[in-house]
């Protein structure tokens, strides 16, 4: 699997999980990838235990990355605490210095407009950071 591309191994993913989770990855990955037509998408963090590893999309950094759990899927932004989210979609991980998360379980609706201003936040945070000097 190492030498497909993130999209074919991301349609492996979908296609892994047939119910709700593989059909709300699917929604949330078009989503994130109209919010911003320059990101990069990939495929990381693979083990042993989930060998097909995380779909992760980045723009100048990571943006945000999706986890298949057992009753949840959960959209990560690395830099979520530094994030606005003034339509309260991080529901999970809000004690972090860092890390946001949004858990969508079966049946949950999708603010489409609030999450791909999330997604739009990230880049223009990434985009910041990169432009800093390094000294």
């Amino acid at each position: 699997m190492e030498d497909k591309s993130a999209a074919h191994q991301i349609h492996a993913i979908l296609n892994k999980y047939a119910d709700w989770r593989g059909e709300m990855l699917s929604r949330l990955r078009a989503l994130i990838k109209q919010a911003d037509p320059a990101l990069v998408e990939e495929v990381k963090w693979k083990k042993p235990s989930r060998p097909e590893g995380v779909p992760v999309w980045s723009h100048d950094g990571i943006l945000c990355f999706c986890d298949t759990l057992k009753n949840a899927i959960r959209l990560t932004f690395p830099k979520g605490a530094q994030m606005n989210d003034p339509h309260k979609l991080f529901n999970t991980r809000l004690d972090s210095k860092m890390t946001r998360a949004i858990d969508f379980h079966e049946g949950d609706p999708i603010n489409e407009a609030a999450l791909q201003a999330l997604i739009l936040e990230a880049v223009g945070l990434n985009k910041s950071k990169a432009n800093e000097p390094s000294f």
